[in-house]
């Protein structure tokens, strides 16, 4: 797509999750990436290096009292949302993901008594307050979508099924959804292509370009890559990985032809 567009190809390492993300598995990736034939336009820019750029849009967010810090732990909005269940006669909304939306026990909190606890170092995360993030944004949020004929089709976001969403944890002074929303700004990025699984998120992701005065990308959403029983690859289930079809005599060649750019 960026030769066919004369657009510069861009790489991205995301690793804000610092236990996660290791040396070894980064320097894997553009092993296999070189490996094969995809060359890049410029030096990958590692979210790492960067964390000043994130806080700056946060600080911005957090001037426009859109954001709230949340104490609760994984367990305890477990626990809650269980308790909202039972109480709802056993429904409760999920969001995109299908993880239950957060039932913001700490929006109630009195601010001053938040403050208190980030003054002590209490562990938290910051989250979005979404219905004050969506009244904050004249209009509907609607955003470009690419298919694979050429032809655009504009999409309205629903960041409303996505709750009070993280926009930084605990371990990391940001998120994902915040992450390269920054990035694609400050590179320039004029098209986003990702895997399908992601197309939810740009719900988010339009409402924090609407609310930071950034521009909206055009996006495209590539079909997932499934095994023989029709799920999708992934490390976590130790689907056969690149390294390993390498490792089998699979060639470059081969690989690229299965992908459709051969």
């Amino acid at each position: 797509m960026a030769q066919r567009l004369r657009g510069r190809l861009l790489l991205r390492i995301e690793d804000i999750d610092a236990t996660r993300c290791r040396p070894e598995f980064e320097a894997a990736i553009h092993d296999d990436l070189a490996w094969l034939g995809i060359a890049f336009d410029s030096a990958a820019r590692r979210q790492s290096e960067h964390f000043s750029d994130y806080a700056s849009a946060l600080g911005q967010l957090q001037a426009k009292g859109l954001v709230y810090p949340c104490f609760c732990s994984r367990s305890e909005v477990k626990r809650a949302t269980a308790a909202r269940r039972a109480e709802a006669g056993g429904s409760w909304p999920v969001d995109p993901d299908n993880a239950p939306l957060y039932p913001g026990t700490c929006r109630a909190l009195d601010p001053d008594e938040a403050a208190r606890r980030v003054a002590t170092g209490a562990p938290h995360v910051l989250r979005l307050a979404m219905d004050r993030a969506i009244g904050a944004v004249s209009g509907p949020a609607v955003y470009p979508v690419l298919d694979a004929g050429g032809a655009t089709t504009p999409v309205t976001a629903d960041p409303a099924r996505w709750g009070d969403v993280v926009l930084a944890r605990k371990d990391a002074p940001t998120s994902y959804h915040l992450s390269v929303v920054v990035d694609d700004a400050l590179q320039g990025v004029s098209h986003v292509v990702r895997g399908r699984d992601l197309e939810a998120a740009t719900d988010i992701h339009v409402v924090l370009q609407r609310l930071l005065g950034l521009a909206t990308p055009l996006y495209h959403f590539h079909p997932l890559l499934l095994d023989e029983g029709g799920d999708k690859l992934a490390k976590s289930r130790s689907s056969e990985s690149l390294a390993d079809l390498r490792a089998k005599g699979v060639t470059a060649g081969e690989i690229r032809m299965r992908l459709g750019f051969g």
